[in-house]
């Protein structure tokens, strides 16, 4: 798809009041709004929590900010019976979990959207995250790992099913910051697993599939899933890419694209970037691509530009003043680059 180097951005805010977050997001996201993530109104709006609310014996505390299940002591019945009937309904996502998400639903969105963007925890960060009572994560265990897959298939293809009512094109990703443990011993997990369930959880999604990881990590294992959208932080590993030319070539010629996460999500890092800054960095970290036999044109015709990650962890002021920042890059790529015309 041409996404022409237009703004997105990633899951949280840092505001208290959803109406107040949307607001921001219709104003400065015209073609790609999206529904916030807003962790600061409590441990129900983190990104584990929110996708742990319908798996089967979870404990999501709230005061530890910890979520655990008894790996003996817990019933899936009616959690298979869901699964295995397809009721998406019963993955209908929690209001006190999702103020963001419901809050743009309830809203009159721009014309000429390209897109509506949504978010999903991806498997192996959520795996990662839930602990049994000794404290294992549950990505180890076989039979609640499929238990945790099976529920984020259909949670994400409920959210499909709901933002298609505002939007006939929505654009999910997977958000997975632990894939930059892969391979560590924080996650001693196969590059051919991830695969696999990254590909699990995908499955009879039909809408523009993205997944975003913030830190670094092996690109051709996410670059061979059946992802259209490849989410990455630019501002700090923009030249990890470049490393793996033939992979992104052929990742673009079967209609996959690069959302380039150059507009940082650091109150220093943004203090010290302007415009002209982050064109020059994002160009530097192409260019390699470019000379390595990957098309220019194509590279910015089809790539959206994104902050680095999720803009939750600063105050609003900054995250405005972040969110401008991404229009005014955006509008002097596609300036520079003929986009849009």
């Amino acid at each position: 798809m041409d996404w022409e180097c237009v703004p997105a951005c990633i899951g949280s805010l840092p505001h208290e009041n959803p109406a107040e977050a949307v607001d921001l997001i219709v104003r400065c996201l015209r073609q790609v709004p999206y529904w916030p993530q807003l962790p600061t109104l409590g441990f129900g709006e983190n990104m584990y929590a929110q996708y742990s609310t319908k798996l089967p014996g979870v404990d999501i505390d709230a005061k530890a900010k910890r979520i655990t299940v008894d790996l003996m002591d817990f019933d899936p019945e009616q959690f298979y019976q869901a699964v295995l009937s397809e009721d998406l309904d019963y993955f209908t996502y929690p209001k006190e979990n999702f103020h963001g998400f419901y809050e743009l639903m309830s809203r009159r969105l721009p014309s000429g959207l390209k897109a509506i963007k949504g978010q999903v925890t991806g498997p192996v960060s959520l795996g990662l995250q839930i602990f049994d009572s000794t404290g294992k994560s549950v990505i180890y265990d076989e039979a609640y790992s499929e238990i945790v897959r099976k529920n984020l298939n259909l949670m994400l293809r409920w959210q499909e099913r709901e933002l298609e009512k505002k939007c006939t094109r929505p654009l999910l990703f997977l958000d997975e910051p632990s894939l930059s443990l892969v391979g560590t011993p924080f996650a001693a997990i196969s590059p051919e697993k991830v695969t696999s369930w990254i590909n699990e959880v995908l499955e009879n999604v039909n809408c523009i599939k993205g997944l975003h990881c913030c830190g670094n990590t092996d690109w051709p294992t996410v670059l061979r899933t059946n992802v259209d959208v490849l989410s990455f932080d630019a501002y700090n590993y923009g030249h990890t890419i470049s490393l793996y030319p033939s992979e992104v070539k052929h990742f673009l010629a079967k209609g996959g694209c690069i959302a380039w996460g150059i507009v940082p999500n650091q109150e220093d890092d943004l203090r010290l970037s302007t415009v002209a800054i982050l064109v020059e960095k994002l160009e530097r970290a192409i260019e390699p691509l470019v000379a390595k036999g990957v098309d220019r044109e194509l590279l910015y015709r089809t790539s959206l530009i994104t902050s680095q990650c999720g803009l939750g962890t600063i105050d609003e002021v900054l995250a405005t003043e972040a969110l401008l920042l991404l229009n005014q890059v955006s509008k002097e790529l596609r300036k520079l680059h003929s986009l849009g015309e």
